[in-house]
């Protein structure tokens, strides 16, 4: 089913970031620089859609919101059709799914995950680090180990066509990540409650045929998730690589601190990464950011970033505006 955009709240037309070049939004885009009432949920791509509608149900039922973020992901790692998030995800070049995860609350407490093998909700185990250790990270057999400890229990999943594409792969063994091709790499979550409380959540599978032991920026707190009660919070995707490198989701949110919309924050954060990198026409990196006062935008390298935006009672999908300087 192709999905459409609906209920547009503003068009946005090109703009100049600080460099002075003129940028790309997209006929149909939706950004709020105004404070917005009610709850509100952002995730990144398509998937994010039934997260979003999960997420705004645990808020909506009593849960809180770091509820509504820990269970709206949750929803993706259990679609073993997914083939960047959960089990159902690409492998790595050694034929192994390996799972990153992280979640933040209003205040910054954080747990996250990394290097997991075979538990269906390495957002559930992250959340538990948090608020049952005095750790921020686990990684690895440790991390097993812990988890089953505590009572998550591991599941196999056995998916042929996943076991086809990897070894298809292995013919040629060639790693380049592009922009924009299924494989998106990870689901964020950024979200706000009625009474301004903020949370976060990031999972992932990540990049299809990555040596085995890589991690990427999904389960790093600053660079693919960062919440800051007092201003906002934003989530990234794409290559982690150039994410960490840049503190991304730390940056977009202390720049909104300092005064810039959520949409001129991501803008900014991009084009800090293309001011170090400037050779990445085929690469993709996004970022999601969400106002204290429910505000919010987005901004990406090339055209194809997507999110879900749950506002005022309704989810539709939204496309981010792009910077692409080489054109």
């Amino acid at each position: 089913m192709k999905l459409g955009l609906a209920g547009t709240a503003a068009l946005i037309t090109g703009c100049t970031n600080e460099e002075g070049s003129e940028g790309n939004a997209p006929a149909s885009t939706t950004t709020a620089t105004e404070p917005v009432d009610g709850p509100v949920v952002l995730s990144t791509w398509v998937h994010g859609l039934p997260a979003n509608e999960k997420a705004l149900n645990v808020l909506n039922t009593g849960g809180t919101v770091l509820d509504a973020v820990e269970q709206g992901v949750a929803v993706v790692e259990s679609d073993f059709t997914n083939r960047s998030v959960g089990l159902g995800g690409y492998p790595d070049r050694d034929g192994i799914v390996t799972l990153d995860a992280c979640i933040q609350d209003h205040g910054g407490r954080a747990g996250a995950v990394a290097f997991l093998q075979q538990f269906e909700h390495p957002i559930s185990i992250a959340r538990a680090i948090m608020e049952r250790t005095p750790h921020l990270m686990l990684v690895g057999s440790g991390a097993e180990r812990w988890a089953l400890e505590q009572g998550f229990e591991r599941r196999t999943v056995e998916i042929p066509e996943v076991r086809k594409a990897w070894q298809e792969w292995l013919k040629e063994g060639v790693y380049k990540p592009v922009a924009n091709i299924e494989n998106h790499d990870t689901i964020g979550m950024v979200a706000r409650d009625a009474k301004g409380m903020m949370a976060g959540s990031c999972t992932t599978s990540g990049m299809a045929w990555k040596i085995h032991g890589r991690v990427g920026d999904s389960p790093i707190i600053g660079a693919g998730l960062f919440v800051d009660g007092e201003v906002g919070a934003a989530c990234a995707t794409g290559v982690g690589e150039y994410v960490i490198r840049a503190a991304g989701s730390h940056a977009v949110v202390e720049l909104m601190r300092h005064g810039r919309s959520p949409e001129e924050a991501c803008r900014e954060a991009v084009a800090r990464i293309l001011r170090r990198s400037p050779e990445l026409n085929e690469t993709q990196v996004g970022f999601l950011a969400l106002r204290r006062d429910g505000a919010h935008g987005a901004w990406s390298i090339h055209p194809g970033f997507n999110y879900a935006l749950t506002s005022q009672g309704s989810t539709r999908l939204v496309d981010a505006g792009y910077e692409k300087p080489w054109e």
